[in-house]
C-alpha cells in the first residue's frame, strides 16, 4: 500500500459550485458535426454492419474525431467529465440514436460488458424491480443512487427521454474528496487506503469470492484512482460474515466520504440528446430519485456505455480482482461463466 504524501490538486480537483459558473465542460455539437454523424449512420446501414462491428474506422467522423480526441484528453488528464449537447432525437429512431452513440463512443474506447448478461449497450430505466433482490441494480429502479464508481475506465450516458421530475445527474471529483479529507480528517483519509470487502451483487466471475477486497483510494504510478460503492461495501458486511469486519474508523470514513460527495458535487439535468462521459477513476457519480411519466412511451430512458480507452492510465494490480485484465483498452466490465456479449435495443 502506498499513501499520497500531500494534496494532489490540479485540474481534476474541482468543486461543483465553481463548475456551475463555467461552461468549458459543455461541448455543443455543430451543424457540420451533426451532418457527419448522420452520414456515418447512413454508411453503417448501407454496409449492413452489426452494432458490434462499429469502430472508429467503420464510423468515420472526419472533423468530429479530432474534437473527440480532445474530449478524451480532458476526460483522462483534465477535469474528468464532459457533457455533449445538440444531438437532436426528434428525427431519429432509437436504433439510429444507438448507432450514433456507439459510433461516438468507439472513438473514446472499446465497449465493455455492463452486467452478467453481457450487455454492451446498457439501459438505465425504472423496470419496477424489487431493490431487495440482491441481483437487482439501483439503475433499474427510480430510487436515488448513492455516489459510486462503475467497473470500467469511462462511463457514458445518452438521454433518450427525461423523467417527469427529478433524476438529476450528480458528479464529484474524487481528487477533491481526497484532498479535503487529508486536510480535515487525516485519520479517516488514511482508512480509505485499507482494502474493504465490496459485494459483487451476484455477478461472480469463475473462481472468485462473492466480494472483492480493494481500497477506495489507490495511489499508483503518480495518480490517484478511486473505486467506490458504499452500498456494496456495507452490504458485504451484512451478507458475508466471513468477509473482514470494518472498524469504527473505516465506517466513519465511508460516512464522511458520502457527506463530502454530496456537499462538493455538481448536479446537471439531462435533456434528450445529451451525452455525458466521465472518467471513472477520478469521478464519483450518483442520481437523484425521480417521478416518471405514467405513459410507458414517455418514461425516463438513458443508454449507457462502459468504455476502455487504449490510452488509459496504469491501474494498480489490486484492480484485477474487479477488472480481470488491467491492460488499457482491454479491461473492466463484468464477465461471469455464461456471459455472452450482445447489443440490445430493449431494457431487460
Amino acid at each position: 500500500m502506498t499513501l499520497t504524501t500531500g494534496p494532489i490538486g490540479g485540474s481534476a480537483a474541482w468543486i461543483g459550485a465553481d463548475m456551475t459558473t463555467r461552461s468549458d465542460w459543455m461541448v455543443a455539437l455543430t451543424p457540420a458535426e451533426l451532418a457527419e454523424i448522420d452520414d456515418a449512420i447512413a454508411a453503417h446501414r448501407r454496409a449492413g454492419r452489426a452494432m458490434g462491428e462499429i469502430t472508429p474506422e467503420t464510423f468515420r467522423l472526419p472533423t468530429l474525431a479530432g474534437r473527440l480526441s480532445k474530449v478524451l484528453d480532458d476526460l483522462l488528464e483534465g477535469r474528468g467529465f464532459v457533457l455533449m449537447r445538440g444531438f437532436d432525437l426528434a428525427q431519429r429512431s432509437v436504433e439510429d440514436a444507438a448507432i450514433a452513440y456507439l459510433g461516438i463512443g468507439s472513438h473514446l474506447g472499446g465497449f465493455r460488458s455492463q452486467n452478467a448478461r453481457g450487455h454492451l449497450l446498457g439501459h438505465v430505466k425504472d423496470l419496477g424491480l424489487d431493490i431487495q433482490n440482491p441481483k437487482v441494480r439501483y439503475y433499474q429502479t427510480n430510487k436515488e443512487l448513492e455516489f459510486h464508481t462503475d467497473s470500467c475506465d469511462v462511463v457514458g450516458l445518452l438521454c433518450l427521454r427525461a423523467a417527469k421530475a427529478g433524476g438529476g445527474s450528480r458528479i464529484v471529483s474524487s481528487v477533491t474528496l481526497h484532498d479535503r479529507m487529508l486536510a480535515e480528517t487525516p485519520e479517516l483519509w488514511r482508512a480509505l487506503f485499507n482494502p474493504m470487502p465490496t459485494d459483487r451483487r451476484g455477478e461472480v466471475p469463475p473462481g472468485m469470492l462473492p466480494w472483492f477486497d480493494i481500497p477506495v483510494f489507490n495511489w499508483h504510478a503518480g495518480k490517484l484512482s478511486t473505486i467506490y460503492s458504499g452500498q456494496y461495501i456495507r452490504s458485504a458486511q451484512m451478507n458475508y460474515p466471513e468477509a473482514r469486519r470494518l472498524s469504527a474508523t473505516e465506517h466513519a470514513a465511508l460516512d464522511r466520504l458520502d457527506a463530502l460527495a454530496a456537499e462538493l458535487s455538481l448536479e446537471m439535468d439531462f435533456r434528450p440528446g445529451d451525452m455525458q462521459f466521465i472518467h471513472n477513476h477520478q469521478i464519483l457519480h450518483s442520481r437523484t430519485d425521480f417521478e416518471d411519466w405514467p405513459e410507458p412511451e414517455r418514461r425516463r430512458h438513458l443508454l449507457r456505455l462502459w468504455l476502455s480507452p487504449r490510452t488509459g492510465r496504469d491501474l494498480p494490480p489490486v484492480y484485477a480482482q474487479r477488472y480481470g485484465d488491467i491492460t488499457p483498452g482491454n479491461r473492466g466490465g463484468i464477465v461471469v461463466q455464461d456471459t455472452e456479449l450482445r447489443f440490445t435495443l430493449e431494457p431487460t
